[in-house]
């Protein structure tokens, strides 16, 4: 019945927008309605979902919607002169209950990046195909069963970060099939999970995971965007003003700055630029990241630059430790890497925005004020191994000097706890009290 009522307010989302992502949303419905179990996780399930409607039914009414992304270049199409349904408006406010999973899945899928032409993924550990209510799961015999471990272990013992964590694993599973552990498994997708299971347990990685798609696995487009394309992306971003929503100088000369996304650097670094510059003279300096949902690495430690006087060591848990590990810092010209800094977060902050919360936490860089954020830092890289069977590697380790646990699962806890609602209001009080104690 909840899915039901979910598929049917999906219908407030303009036509285009359902089109995009209509299937990913009802997927990741699902998925949490599986994990969720219970009262209160599931009341907090539709809390959640509340957050975003009375704003993300007009808006995605009033602006362009981001489509799947070609090769990781979204494409954008402009709705002129269009305006929201009054329906949408008034059932979106009424009700509040449609979760912008639309949205949410598609910030996960702004996750997934090319790496030496096969899939890399963010936080798919925890979307998971293998859903009730999914299309229904194939039947699987004992030449595919073997078939699909002997792939994941040659890919295990190849690719793994750990070479001998890899063979360890891939020893394990080979074990299990020798033992007959899986025979009686002839559903594809109980199998899938028992072997996810089986890989975890002796790896203690949550990320590593074997993947069924009842329905295939989405084929990626065939060779680069056209340039077309190219420019439509880069336009709509501009367009957008490169995500940056709002730049102001609040009272008591407190820096504020919202953006949703950490934008691509080769279409965005004026943008950002300009937008810090107008900061430059603030005695303090608040970032708004409670709806931002991650976005590329540069421009994280981009942004990060500008809070420093010097090149600091920067945590990426997607990315080899390197070189570029480093902030460009100092920036020429820049006047805020001794002002106080805040964060606001919110439980949808999430991936990229992620990083520079938690790393400016570490660093005691920033204060965070607000709620947890989501939980989404681990990559890895999917290797497909048929038309519905693919497998998750971890393939690379970045060095943490802050501890052994990142954000994965956990989010990033605030600071100062409130409700993201009142984040702002909380900041800007403690830059105020700072800003009086100097």
């Amino acid at each position: 019945m909840s899915e039901k009522l979910y598929a049917l307010l999906l219908r407030l989302f303009p036509s285009r927008f359902r089109q995009a992502y209509r299937g990913d949303a009802l997927q990741l419905f699902r998925d949490r309605w599986r994990d969720e179990c219970g009262f209160l996780p599931r009341l907090r399930l539709w809390l959640d979902l509340l957050a975003d409607l009375a704003i993300a039914v007009p808006r995605e009414h009033s602006r362009a919607p981001i489509q799947r992304p070609v090769d990781g270049v979204p494409s954008f199409h402009f709705l002129e002169g269009e305006l929201p349904r009054v329906g949408a408006l008034v059932l979106g406010g009424v009700l509040s209950l449609v979760p912008a999973a639309a949205a949410i899945s598609a910030a996960r899928l702004e996750s997934y990046r090319l790496l030496d032409g096969r899939v890399a993924f963010a936080a798919w550990a925890q979307q998971r195909t293998t859903i009730p209510g999914a299309p229904v799961s194939l039947k699987i015999d004992a030449a595919e069963r073997h078939r699909v471990i002997e792939a994941a272990a040659t890919n295990l013992k190849k690719s793994y970060v750990d070479p001998g964590i890899g063979a360890k694993v891939a020893e394990a599973l080979l074990t299990h099939e020798e033992n007959g552990d899986y025979e009686s498994l002839t559903d594809a997708a109980s199998f899938a999970d028992a072997v996810t299971k089986q890989m975890r347990d002796v790896s203690r990685n949550a990320d590593l995971t074997l993947d069924y798609f009842p329905e295939g696995i989405p084929q990626r487009p065939v060779g680069p965007p056209s340039p077309e394309q190219v420019a439509r992306y880069r336009e709509s971003l501009k367009q957008q003003n490169c995500m940056f929503e709002k730049i102001e100088i609040l009272p008591h000369n407190i820096g504020y700055l919202k953006f949703n996304f950490f934008p691509d650097l080769s279409v965005c670094e004026a943008t950002a630029k300009a937008a810090m510059a107008q900061l430059n003279n603030a005695d303090a300096i608040i970032f708004d990241l409670r709806d931002n949902r991650g976005g590329y690495p540069a421009t994280v430690a981009f942004v990060a630059a500008y809070l420093f006087d010097h090149p600091e060591y920067w945590f990426n848990p997607r990315e080899e430790t390197t070189v570029q590990s480093w902030t460009r810092s100092p920036v020429p010209g820049n006047k805020l890497a001794d002002k106080p800094a805040y964060i606001l977060t919110s439980h949808r902050t999430f991936s990229g925005a992620e990083q520079f919360t938690y790393d400016l936490k570490m660093l005691k860089r920033a204060t965070l004020v607000g709620e947890t954020t989501g939980g989404g830092a681990h990559a890895g890289v999917f290797h497909r191994i048929d038309d519905h069977f693919g497998i998750g590697i971890t393939e690379v380790k970045a060095i943490n000097p802050y501890g052994q646990n990142d954000w994965e699962g956990t989010g990033v806890e605030p600071d100062v706890k409130v409700d993201s609602a009142d984040a702002l209001s909380k900041a800007e009080e403690l830059a105020r009290t700072k800003l009086r104690g100097k």
